[in-house]
């Protein structure tokens, strides 16, 4: 069965969704890999590594405004570490962001770690205190799978991932987004704007997802993006979890049509559109591909 004729379905509930069976092994940075890094700017002697931070001493469970745990903990350092380990993550946030240039406005507004997960980030609140406005970003294990999927993400999606690898320390970027099971879960029983628009972002995002290879998309592991456009409301979906780069062997770990998560957006691709303009979005992205493929075409034989 394809990718449309899924979404067209009419008893979609009688279908198999996906389960993940196994859990993933780290697998480490090897030499070929190091060098396409170094080659593509992506490598860099960090001062902070992701064991200094794992010299806390306590972790302390974040709630939300339910009292629900977030699976985040807010860490806690001894006073003599706190002062340096501050000082390198501004300093790696201006390497990560800008050039470098050292910017005396900026402060660590909160440290948060999360051991849920395959690569257990620590999360960094930076606070700019001209104007109170803050950003984030991500250090955690690397991984090559995880290095793979960003580097794909990169080449193959209309997104921009701004990523540093160094031994064994991976720095991110924050994908900026709803997650998509909040988005869902605020958006139930209403009739959201320009739903036609989410529709087709769906279909486009499930494809580029099983082009390259990208599994394990449940609402959790990707973001919706929305813009104003005039009078219009523009989705993106965004991928930010990529340990499952190229992992699975079966053909329907790469389609998030097949993730119970999901399910609600398939049946919004059901409700809205016709097979035939399902398929002519999956001809557009597919032609959309292969411009970003001709356009990063050494780089791409590279990760290859």
């Amino acid at each position: 069965m394809s990718q449309i004729d899924y979404i067209h379905k009419n008893r979609i509930q009688n279908m198999q969704f996906n389960e993940i069976e196994y859990k993933k092994p780290f697998y480490k940075i090897k030499k070929p890999l190091k060098d396409h890094l170094i080659h593509y700017s992506r490598w860099a002697n960090l001062s902070i590594n992701y064991s200094d931070l794992l010299r806390y001493r306590d972790l302390i469970p974040i709630m939300d405004k339910n009292g629900k745990d977030t699976l985040w903990n807010a860490v806690l350092f001894d006073q003599y570490d706190i002062e340096n380990i501050n000082r390198e993550l501004i300093n790696l946030y201006q390497i990560l962001t800008s050039d470098g240039s050292p910017l005396v406005y900026l402060k660590v507004g909160s440290i948060d770690f999360c051991t849920y997960g395959n690569s257990k980030p620590f999360r960094i609140k930076i606070v700019n205190e001209i104007n109170d406005n803050h950003d984030y970003f991500y250090i955690k294990r690397a991984d090559a799978s995880r290095v793979y999927g960003l580097e794909l993400e990169d080449i193959f999606s209309p997104n921009k991932m701004t990523y540093l690898v160094d031994q064994n320390t991976l720095v991110e970027e924050h994908v900026v987004g709803v997650p998509c099971d909040e988005f869902i879960r605020r958006n139930e029983g209403r009739q959201i704007e320009n739903r036609l628009r989410l529709a087709k972002e769906f279909v486009k995002f499930n494809e580029r997802c099983f082009v390259r290879l990208l599994g394990d998309m449940r609402a959790y592991n990707f973001v919706v993006e929305i813009n104003q456009d005039f009078d219009n409301i523009q989705y993106r979906l965004r991928a930010m979890d990529f340990d499952q780069q190229s992992y699975e062997g079966r053909r329907s770990m790469y389609l998030p049509q097949y993730y119970k998560d999901n399910i609600s957006l398939v049946d919004l691709a059901t409700e809205v559109m016709s097979k035939e303009t399902a398929e002519q979005y999956v001809k557009q992205e597919h032609a959309a591909l292969k411009k970003r493929f001709l356009a990063a075409k050494q780089r791409t034989k590279s990760i290859i």
